[in-house]
């Protein structure tokens, strides 16, 4: 229609306007009509929406007619599902691409058209914040796009509660989501799937905490595994089934188990309302083998089972599922030295073990290995009664001593105050070898402790009971040489492994303040006993004594004769045994029963193999203080009784 405010603003009657149309277009034109055309024109401009009738389908494509000098072709494709419902007659919408085409069609689209209704819709009848229904219709950088009636927007971080790791699986599904934002302008809608979930179920979770109880068994499934454990989907709340509350026994990784949207019954160990958090178990819905465990396998019971693991300090073997003990490394062998377990047992080995201990506040067991074999240690006592005498292999030195190996896995040890009667040893290696083959004798077996005290100078007569204290006398004239010079005093040889004490107050009749002043290693002196005490083991000398003897001696008389260095040594080599030797011991076998404990007792004070104690017994055996020695020098005679004796 012809705008009549514009008609009347100019001031132009109805009857103008036809008078001239009719002369310029003719008598069959009329404002009416011109009306009709104008608006019409308007109408059939391309980007308008129009109704059209289908008039049939041409290999592809649907007819539809439109108004127009010709028809137009819509793609059958976007009819959709609606295709096989097409009849010739049937109203469609159509969006006007263009008026003709390059063939002189009509271009025509009903997906357009479709979009341009759905927009309307949604603006007039949806906002921020409603809950829309749409498929996942294709895979876009950074989501998906679901046709809601229009594309909309799905990011991938809002697919799902958690991430998926391939949004193309929800491709061709239907699915409700949240309308996060609408820009008209960009003809943009943003949705979220995730938002929608989350507060489905927190709805739900509230619902469900007030339903839930400890002990209750619950339907659920698998949402996500972890290497700790599984989360499971009661309805609308996740609870953590962990991975020690899945099994009994031995699992390395929850995936052993379950796998995901896997359905799973589990019970409700426990419930946090503050936190929402709820804790699950599966193992529980069974009886734990703990039950009676102490009934089923009572501590000392052999039974026998598979190494499932191994560290290293022991092995874990699994006595039935669910039930596992382990042997520590210490339990595996009565005499082999074990590194590591894997010495003995490889995974998947079937042995034999012994119960030894079960704790059931920790749920532990103890098993042995070795318990289950026959202890050698206790054939020990029996083979190596004290006193016998055996030929071993030197293993191992250590400051205290060494040990001998007296057969496969028994070792023997020998102390290094047993070494020797009269020498001061400092380190076995003075005397032993490693590798080497020594005679020893038992002097002590403890089953208990498992050790074998051995002695190497009891092969031999203790020269401090009989040979020193008769063949070196109080008063007697000695000759010896210097091998040791300290601040208090001179240690003086007097033959091979015998040691005397010159202390400095008896160098010289003045007062010395070095005894370097007077002697120095290797010089040979005669030297006055002036004690012998085979308790402490020790000999007192004197220089100036021996000198006064000299000098007070009657003119024209003879001089005691120093005794001479043996060359074999009254204490023997204490490394072999010979015939001397062999009496020796049988003498000590036969007697009455008092002199053999007392060699026991102090065997085994001197083989104990603690550290402290061992360099305790070394310190004091080869002890130098000068007090001990001045007294021995204070108890000898006075000068000038010395001199009459002289």
């Amino acid at each position: 229609m012809v705008d009549r405010n514009l008609m009347e603003s100019l001031q132009i009657s109805d009857d103008d306007v036809d008078m001239q149309l009719t002369e310029a277009l003719g008598e069959d034109f009329s404002l009416e009509a011109l009306g009709e055309m104008i608006e019409e024109k308007i109408t059939h401009e391309p980007g308008k929406i129009l109704v059209g009738h289908v008039v049939g389908i041409a290999g592809d494509d649907v007819v539809v007619e439109v108004g127009l000098k010709s028809e137009g072709l819509v793609p059958l494709t976007e009819f959709g599902d609606d295709k096989d419902k097409i009849e010739p007659g049937m109203e469609v919408e159509v969006f006007l691409e263009a008026v003709e085409s390059d063939g002189g069609l009509v271009v025509l689209s009903k997906r357009k058209a479709d979009r341009i209704r759905g927009w309307e819709w949604i603006v007039s009848n949806k906002a921020e914040g409603d809950i829309v229904t749409g498929t996942a219709t294709r895979k876009i950088k950074g989501g998906l796009l679901v046709d809601i009636g229009v594309p909309a927007f799905l990011p991938a971080s809002q697919v799902d509660i958690r991430r998926p790791s391939d949004i193309g699986e929800f491709l061709g599904k239907e699915m409700q989501a949240k309308i996060l934002k609408i820009d008209e302008e960009r003809h943009n809608i943003v949705v979220s799937r995730r938002k929608l979930i989350e507060e489905q179920r927190a709805e739900a979770r509230e619902n469900l905490l007030e339903q839930l109880e400890v002990g209750q068994i619950r339907k659920g499934v698998v949402k996500n595994i972890a290497d700790f454990g599984v989360f499971v989907d009661m309805g609308g709340l996740d609870g953590l089934l962990h991975i020690t509350d899945m099994s009994w026994g031995r699992i390395n990784h929850p995936s052993e188990m379950v796998k995901n949207e896997q359905d799973i019954e589990v019970m409700i160990l426990s419930i946090d309302n503050e936190k929402g958090k709820v804790a699950l178990g599966l193992k529980q819905k069974t009886a734990s083998p703990w039950e009676d465990i102490e009934g089923r396998y009572p501590v000392g019971t052999k039974i026998k089972g598979a190494v499932v693991s191994l560290m290293a300090y022991g092995a874990f073997v699994k006595i039935e599922d669910g039930l596992e003990g382990l042997v520590h490394i210490s339990e595996m062998s009565w005499t082999r030295r074990i590194n590591h377990p894997s010495e003995m047992v490889t995974v998947g080995e079937d042995i034999e073990v012994v119960i030894l201990d079960i704790d059931m506040g920790k749920e532990e067991i103890s098993l042995g290995m070795k318990q289950a074999e026959t202890n050698p240690w206790t054939l020990v006592k029996e083979k190596y009664p004290p006193w016998t005498v055996i030929t071993g292999r030197v293993r191992n030195m250590t400051n205290f001593g060494a040990f001998v190996e007296i057969e496969e896995g028994i070792d023997g040890m020998l102390h290094i105050s047993d070494l020797s009667w009269t020498k001061k040893i400092g380190h076995p290696s003075e005397l032993l070898k490693k590798g080497q083959e020594v005679k020893c004798v038992v002097l002590a077996v403890d089953e208990e402790k498992m050790r074998v005290s051995l002695g190497l100078k009891q092969l031999t007569e203790d020269p401090w009971l009989r040979s020193i204290p008769d063949n070196y006398l109080p008063g007697q004239i000695v000759q010896g040489h210097v091998t040791k010079i300290t601040n208090f005093g001179v240690f003086v040889e007097l033959e091979e492994d015998l040691e005397g004490l010159l202390h400095i107050s008896e160098l010289a009749d003045h007062k010395v303040d070095s005894p370097q002043e007077i002697v120095k290693i290797g010089d040979e002196l005669e030297v006055k006993i002036l004690r012998v005490d085979s308790e402490d083991r020790k000999i007192g000398l004197s220089l100036k004594r021996a000198q006064w003897a000299a000098e007070d001696a009657p003119e024209g008389s003879t001089p005691d004769t120093p005794v001479k260095r043996r060359k074999g040594g009254l204490a023997g080599d204490g490394g072999m045994l010979g015939e001397m030797g062999d009496q020796y011991i049988q003498n000590i076998r036969e007697r009455d029963g008092e002199a053999a404990p007392a060699e026991e007792a102090k065997a085994e004070e001197a083989v104990a193999e603690e550290a402290p104690a061992e360099e305790a017994v070394v310190e004091e055996a080869a002890t130098e203080e000068a007090p001990a020695e001045e007294a021995a020098v204070e108890e000898a005679p006075a000068d000038d009784a010395e001199k009459e004796d002289a």
